[in-house]
């Protein structure tokens, strides 16, 4: 079975305040739209257009309560993230090694 294209997540990643919304989640647990728009320097319509995309791209997810909806961040769903930085991280560690061994033959 491949492992999951981290693309997707990239994309919903690439904005600065989508990040933030995500990161505040993460550490806040859950808010409400009023409570992410509370001190973030973001209008309300833009924290559910964010909130919006970050839901489709499957990193938050919303519960009813009466008339509020509580979001809550999903961080596990970035697993295929930290798969593919875990690759990066192994492919240039074996680059600087090799290096390392070069420049080592080199001094002697």
């Amino acid at each position: 079975m491949p492992a999951p294209d981290p693309d997707p997540l990239f994309r919903v990643l690439a904005d600065a305040s989508r990040r933030a919304i995500f990161e505040r989640l993460c550490r806040e647990g859950e808010l409400t739209v009023g409570g992410l728009t509370r001190g973030s320097g973001i209008s309300q319509p833009a924290i559910s257009k964010h909130l919006g995309v970050l839901r489709e791209g499957g990193l938050v997810e919303g519960r009813r309560a009466g008339r509020s909806t509580y979001y809550r961040a999903l961080p596990v769903r970035l697993a295929p993230l930290d798969d593919w930085t875990g690759q990066m991280r192994a492919f240039w560690e074996a680059r600087f090694d090799k290096l390392d061994d070069l420049l080592a033959r080199m001094d002697n």
